[in-house]
């Protein structure tokens, strides 16, 4: 799990959703999560393709939404190929990115996804990805076929909160330089990934500090 909340993954989320395209249900297509999850418990070969099953399979342009400020959050998302992030709009318009999602991890607003209630949040492609969809309804159900599913989650869950908890800890902790600085030095390829703004976004910066802290690094 990477450090400083940026993405834990396996390497240390009014208009209307567009269309999803449905491809043949192989358990290859999934190979990556089914990976992903055998390295937190036992996935049997049955296991996976009961999950599968129950998936699907949607390409996503740069800049595409997956979900929206006032839209219900129906499902969790799994990055198959490359770069989401997740944000709220501040009251003075400024976008706050919460989270960034990489390959290997999910993405969601759990607490719209838990409540069915309206989300607070935006999930937008930061580049060209595809991700593996698993629609709320289906989880419900699949969670009693598939136990080990539900144990996956768990744990998923967890981990997702003790960064979240991680990243307060160094926005309290850290000042503005050393939060840049730190990211930096933690995740230098993920610096070459993502515009500058939406990192000084992300710690909670903004732009210019940003810069004058980079060129005086440089």
């Amino acid at each position: 799990m990477i450090s400083f909340c940026l993405i834990p993954t396996d390497k240390d989320t009014i208009p209307m959703p567009a269309k999803s395209v449905t491809l043949p249900r192989t358990t290859d297509m999934y190979s990556a999560l089914v990976t992903h999850i055998r390295k937190f418990v036992a996935f049997s070969d049955v296991d996976a393709a009961r999950l599968t099953d129950h998936l699907r399979y949607k390409k996503i342009k740069k800049k595409e939404f997956v979900l929206k400020e006032e839209q219900v959050c129906s499902a969790n998302y799994f990055i198959l190929n490359g770069c989401l992030r997740m944000y709220f709009i501040q009251e003075n318009g400024m976008e706050q990115i919460v989270q960034f999602g990489i390959e290997n991890w999910w993405i969601t607003d759990y607490q719209s996804l838990d409540s069915q209630g309206p989300s607070h949040f935006y999930i937008q492609a930061i580049e060209p990805s595809e991700i593996a969809i698993l629609d709320h309804r289906s989880s419900l159900k699949l969670f009693d076929k598939v136990p080990a599913l539900d144990r996956y989650f768990r744990v998923i869950v967890q981990r997702a909160y003790a960064a979240s908890q991680q990243r307060v800890r160094f926005i309290y902790s850290f000042s503005g330089a050393e939060r840049y600085h730190h990211f930096c030095d933690s995740f230098p390829w993920f610096m070459q990934r993502v515009p500058q703004y939406m990192v000084a976004s992300y710690l909670g910066l903004t732009p210019e500090f940003v810069s004058k802290i980079k060129n005086r690094r440089d």
